[in-house]
C-alpha cells in the first residue's frame, strides 16, 4: 500500500516505513505530521476519488533536519571586471512514514 501526498509543493510517493526528505517544515524532531493523500494504491486498487480519499490519512514522524548539496553560482562578464560568486544550500526535513490509515469502519 502506498499513497501520493503533496508535501512542500511537491508530490511524494509514501509507503509505511519509508524515510523521505521533504522541504523544510518547522516541527521539532519527534513531532508527528499528517497529510491527506491525493491518491492511494491498496493491493492493486487505485483510489483517486476525493470523497473516498477524505477518509484516508498519512502520518509521519519527523526525524530531523538535513541539507542539500552546495550549489555554486558564478556570474562573469568579459572585459568589464564584473565577477559575482554566490552559493545556496537547500534546507530539508527527514521524515519516516508511520502509517496510511482509513477512518472508515470496514
Amino acid at each position: 500500500m502506498y499513497a501520493i501526498v503533496r508535501a512542500g509543493g511537491r508530490q511524494e510517493k509514501m509507503a509505511v516505513d519509508d524515510v523521505l526528505t521533504i522541504d523544510k517544515v518547522s516541527d521539532e524532531a519527534g513531532a508527528t505530521l499528517t497529510w491527506e493523500p491525493l491518491l492511494v494504491v491498496d493491493d492493486g486498487k487505485v483510489i483517486s476519488d476525493a470523497s473516498e480519499l477524505s477518509g484516508y490519512a498519512v502520518t509521519a514522524e519527523v526525524l530531523g533536519e538535513a541539507k542539500g548539496p552546495k550549489i555554486n553560482i558564478v556570474k562573469y562578464k568579459n572585459k568589464t571586471g564584473y565577477k559575482k560568486r554566490m552559493g545556496h544550500r537547500q534546507q530539508y526535513t527527514q521524515v519516516r512514514v508511520t502509517g496510511i490509515a482509513s477512518n472508515k469502519n470496514k
